[in-house]
């Protein structure tokens, strides 16, 4: 009689490993939504009025389209935070490392890569 010996599930201290590396992941995404917001928020602060207007203009375009940069990293790291934190409660509501389309176990090697992953590798490549 075969006995199906496929790991169905992870243990309290696999789940652990995996949470304290979200939360390591977490932590670092959230300083640096708080140094983008923190670098947004600021005003001209050289101090000093520019007296030459053709290059002000050129620095206001340029300091736009460094705005807009980091405005749109700031929304991929909040999205990013938003995904990690739902992983948070997936490893407590105990659905976490189990793949949402198939069903099996997510391997170790790719939650600790991507750890808010929801579908093993092959499912992930099939729907594309």
């Amino acid at each position: 009689m075969a006995v199906n010996s496929e790991k169905t599930f992870y243990t309290e201290s696999e789940l652990s490993e995996f949470e304290a590396i979200i939360h390591k992941k977490l932590a670092s995404t959230k300083s640096e939504i708080e140094f983008i917001s923190d670098t947004l928020s600021r005003k001209d602060d050289n101090g000093t009025d520019s007296t030459a207007v053709g290059s002000k203009t050129l620095e206001d375009g340029a300091d736009m389209r460094e705005k807009e940069r980091l405005s749109q990293s700031s929304g991929r790291l909040k999205k990013f935070a938003s995904q990690l934190e739902a992983a948070l409660i997936r490893i407590k509501n105990g659905t976490y490392g189990t793949c949402i389309d198939t069903g099996k176990l997510i391997p170790a090697e790719r939650l600790r890569a991507v750890p808010h992953t929801k579908q093993t590798i092959e499912a992930k490549l099939a729907r594309k």
